[in-house]
């Protein structure tokens, strides 16, 4: 599958204009390692590292899509890993939107940076992301890429009111993709769609 055959699934499956023109700008073959680049545009999961990989293209606009991002807001992905989805948000809220991204690995750390070493609203932490981003919230929106049974409650305090939260929640190797939503300090599910393996959460 080359770009084009990949937007036009994208499309197919009815994602919004602002996530599809994200898809559209970033080329995935600059986040993907050396000996994939002809792999970049098939709808798979790719490793990134020895425990992680890039999700699949079509798993990620999903992901968007429950997580709402809009132009100018100020958002966090924990479990960054190579920037990819970090350069998708960015095209999203634009020059004067804010992107965090949070990758306990060292080295995808380092990478992110460089490949998002052209994106000035971006930034990137070499944390362990199970305390979130204390530092720089609170977030418009939050998106968890691993996988864990319970989204810890110092991560979902950091949502500014009416913001949304994204993460692959279970136990074991399936997990439901969840949004939750912060109303007036609580904090109520959104939607639930099950069936998707990550990566595992790190503690």
């Amino acid at each position: 599958m080359d770009k084009e055959q990949l937007m036009s699934l994208l499309k197919s499956e009815n994602f919004n204009e602002k996530i599809i023109n994200a898809f559209s700008k970033v080329k995935r073959e600059n986040f993907v390692n050396t000996n994939m680049k002809n792999m970049a545009y098939e709808n798979i999961a790719l490793p990134i590292s020895e425990s992680e990989t890039i999700s699949q293209p079509s798993t990620i606009a999903l992901a968007l899509s429950m997580l709402k991002p809009k132009e100018n807001q100020k958002i966090l992905e924990i479990g960054s890993g190579c920037g990819y989805v970090l350069a998708l948000i960015s095209e999203i809220v634009g020059e004067n939107g804010k992107v965090f991204g949070v990758e306990i690995v060292k080295e995808l750390a380092e990478r992110s940076r460089i490949n998002l070493k052209n994106y000035k609203n971006i930034e990137i932490f070499n944390l362990n992301g199970n305390k979130g981003l204390l530092e720089r919230a609170p977030f418009n929106r939050i998106l968890i890429s691993a996988a864990l049974e319970e989204v810890p409650n110092e991560i979902l305090s950091q949502l500014d009111e009416k913001g949304i939260l994204v993460a692959p929640i279970g136990p074991g190797f399936m997990q439901t993709l969840t949004s939750i939503r912060k109303i007036e300090e609580n904090f109520i599910i959104e939607k639930e769609i099950p069936g998707f393996i990550f990566v595992h959460f790190v503690k």
